[in-house]
């Protein structure tokens, strides 16, 4: 029963952050996010237009700590943060680790802190095995940014990554599609945006679509919005699931 109302109480909590942000928010409060890639999939899906709550990670002031809930972000977050190689682009990604801990990917399953994790909201689209997406950190092989050779170069210690302060590392949960920490570095605090709260639009479009091609977008808004307009994604929550 307990669980039931703890349960009940945070779903309560969230819907009214959320209807608060929607009422009163503006650009400086929430951002609106589309998302162009598939790296998320299934837990955010390409065509989910999401809001983005900004307030979540940023610094607290001596008054605003006790009235708003400031936090740092946390193992198993889902965040947007400006792209580090290129940041005038957002990205969405999942906190896989923190300053102080220590990674490592063998055969497809994360290591953290030396404990295998139980991923549930991962997806594995192929079959085999590359050796260094698969089994990180190793010789880079693919499309490995310099930031990210350095961070192999710095940071690696027996044979795990050690995530340096200021710094996060993250991952796609579309883990064999996913450009992210293992192709272009950490993350750094200050790229941090914040973090998802809401679906509150879904449409069923491929990515170039979404990139730029907008003749074509705006032709096939007019013929199919409601048919591909992903109804049941519409206005859900985006939760991150802790892990340890």
């Amino acid at each position: 029963m307990s669980k039931f109302l703890d349960s009940t109480r945070d779903f309560l909590h969230e819907w009214s952050l959320n209807i608060l942000i929607l009422l009163f928010g503006t650009t400086t409060l929430v951002q609106a996010f589309i998302v162009p890639t598939p790296s998320m999939d299934t837990t955010v899906m390409v065509g989910d237009h999401l809001l983005v709550d900004k307030l979540a990670y940023s610094p607290s002031g001596p008054v605003s700590k006790y009235i708003l809930p400031y936090t740092e972000p946390k193992r198993g977050d889902i965040i947007v943060f400006r792209y580090p190689i290129d940041i005038s682009q957002n990205y969405v990604k999942r906190v896989m680790g923190v300053p102080g801990d220590h990674i490592r990917i063998v055969d497809k399953v994360v290591y953290l802190n030396g404990h295998p994790l139980t991923e549930p909201y991962t997806q594995h689209v192929f079959p085999g095995l590359e050796a260094y997406r698969d089994n990180f950190p190793s010789e880079p092989v693919g499309p490995v940014y310099d930031r990210a050779r350095q961070m192999l170069a710095e940071h690696v210690v027996n044979g795990e990554l050690v995530v340096p302060p200021g710094s996060y590392f993250a991952m796609g949960d579309n883990r064999d599609n996913s450009l992210d920490s293992r192709y272009w570095g950490f993350v750094p605090r200050e790229n941090i945006i914040g973090k998802p709260l809401v679906i509150f639009w879904s449409y069923d479009a491929p990515t170039e679509d979404w990139v730029g091609n907008t003749g074509s977008h705006v032709a096939d808004l007019a013929r199919n919005f409601f048919v591909k307009t992903r109804w049941d994604r519409t206005l859900k929550l985006i939760r991150g699931i802790p892990i340890h």
